[in-house]
């Protein structure tokens, strides 16, 4: 195979959204364009403009959004025009969930090597999964892979256990974010407001995120804890720190890449107190382990304490648990020698499991491997 060219496949992508789904599949798509491939990002949130456009070293092809249910976009120019792209790919490489996507591939008849990141359980919408699921099962019974982000994952759900043998785990990855630039100004700002240190979470403000039971383990403390992003539950926190007096809670709203990397490089330590398993990876606390932070975050049977190693990397706690979040705050807040051990065995972890290059690496190496067997399969070898 002389030129690698990757279809990915997703509801959405950059910069009309910024997730950790749209950041993985930015490293796959500039890790193939590195190896002298080609990858192209089919999505459905076409502004007005161009369909296919460049986006840094790969395309992106926008399909024009007919229609929106369940946060799920469909599209009728769509069907057509998958089909076509498709057939000028080595492979299909599909984003779960989204439903619509299963659609597409059956009706544009692919007989292509497929790939499946499997980035979540659908865990919200019951009503409508239960009138998904028989189409969710022949799509996942077709692909030739599917991916996991940890082990810890595949354990806990109950549909990618019925996969089981077809299901490889290699886990997010990022790049090595220490050595990218710091915002000058807010590195001053912080320094005169926070001189004896704080603790800092990064996310958005959704409602499993775990941010009210974070304010409320910290009433009573005047430790400093800075709540970075914005959205979702925003409102309601600002609201509960307000009533209770929290002069200790520090809302800086959601910013630009140089700012996070500010706030993470003198930070004492990340807190990430997701406790449902909507929250299915973690990373921002990859990110945080990048900057040698001790971790506080909750068994919630995903890619948290897949990520943070109880007593390891830090302190992993039973979602929700109000008092145990108050303790291991506390603990990491009052012994720097616990703080500076977990913090460099977090940093010694991402560069054994978490680096974008060791993703990219692997998932490549996954590629080559379908497209052999599949080529095998279609000559009778």
């Amino acid at each position: 195979m002389e030129k690698l060219k990757v279809l990915h496949c997703y509801k959405t992508y950059y910069p009309a959204t910024y997730g950790g789904i749209e950041q993985v599949i930015f490293q796959l798509s500039e890790a193939v364009a590195a190896k002298g491939g080609e990858s192209m990002v089919f999505c459905v949130n076409n502004p007005e403009g161009k369909k296919v456009e460049p986006f840094h070293d790969h395309h992106v092809y926008r399909a024009k959004k007919t229609f929106e249910v369940a946060s799920t976009p469909f599209s009728f120019e769509a069907f057509q025009k998958f089909s076509q792209l498709a057939k000028q790919f080595d492979i299909i490489h599909y984003h779960f969930p989204y439903p619509f996507m299963d659609m597409l591939h059956f009706t544009a008849n692919i007989n292509k090597p497929t790939i499946v990141s499997y980035h979540s359980d659908i865990i919200k919408q019951k009503t409508l999964m239960k009138l998904y699921n028989p189409l969710m099962k022949c799509f996942l019974n077709d692909v030739d892979k599917i991916v996991a982000a940890s082990p810890n994952y595949l354990k806990t759900s109950d549909v990618l256990q019925q996969y089981n043998k077809k299901v490889s785990i290699i886990p997010y990855g990022v790049p090595d974010i220490t050595k990218f630039d710091t915002n000058h100004t807010t590195d001053l700002e912080i320094n005169r407001k926070f001189p004896l240190g704080y603790f800092l979470f990064v996310g958005s403000f959704r409602y499993y995120k775990g941010l009210h039971f974070l304010l409320e383990a910290m009433k009573g403390t005047d430790i400093p804890i800075v709540l970075l992003g914005a959205s979702g539950e925003e409102d309601k926190l600002k609201d509960y720190a307000k009533i209770n007096g929290m002069k200790n809670i520090h809302f800086v709203g959601a910013k630009e890449d140089s700012v996070k990397y500010s706030y993470l490089s003198k930070a004492l330590g990340f807190v990430f107190p997701s406790h449902l398993r909507s929250e299915a990876f973690g990373i921002s606390l990859v990110e945080a382990a990048c900057f040698s932070l001790p971790l506080i975050c909750c068994e919630i049977g995903t890619g948290t304490s897949y990520i943070n190693i109880d007593n390891e990397t830090g302190i992993v706690i039973d979602g929700g648990n109000i008092d145990q979040l108050k303790q291991a705050v506390l603990t990491l807040w009052n012994d720097p020698t616990k703080r500076s051990s977990y913090g460099g065995k977090a940093r010694k972890r991402y560069e054994e499991i978490f680096t974008s290059e060791k993703m990219a690496n692997a998932y490549l190496d996954l590629y080559k491997e379908i497209i052999g067997q599949h080529n095998k399969e279609n000559t009778g070898l």
